[in-house]
C-alpha cells in the first residue's frame, strides 16, 4: 500500500506544480502528460537512455511528438 501511495503522491505532484523531468520522470509520471502514452513514455526512456534532455523541445525528436503535442506540453516540461 505504501508503493502505491508513494505513486499517487508523486503523480498529483507533478501535475500541482506542472513539473515533469524529462531525464528521470518515470514511465508513469510521463504518461501523465497530455497525449503520452505508455509506448511514447517508452520511448521518451529510450531516446534519454542515449541522450540527455538538455532542452525541453528535444522531445520532438521523439517520433510521435511534433509540434502540436510539444505545444500542449511543454509549460508541464522540466529539465
Amino acid at each position: 500500500m505504501k508503493i502505491i501511495t508513494s505513486i499517487a503522491t508523486l503523480l498529483l505532484s507533478a501535475q500541482l506544480f506542472g513539473a515533469v523531468n524529462l531525464n528521470s520522470a518515470s514511465a508513469v509520471e510521463l504518461a501523465t502528460l497530455p497525449g503520452i502514452g505508455e509506448s511514447t513514455a517508452a520511448k521518451i526512456i529510450d531516446y534519454r537512455q542515449q541522450h540527455r534532455f538538455k532542452d525541453a523541445r528535444e522531445i520532438m525528436n521523439i517520433k510521435g511528438i511534433g509540434e502540436k503535442k510539444y505545444d500542449k506540453i511543454k509549460a508541464e516540461l522540466h529539465i
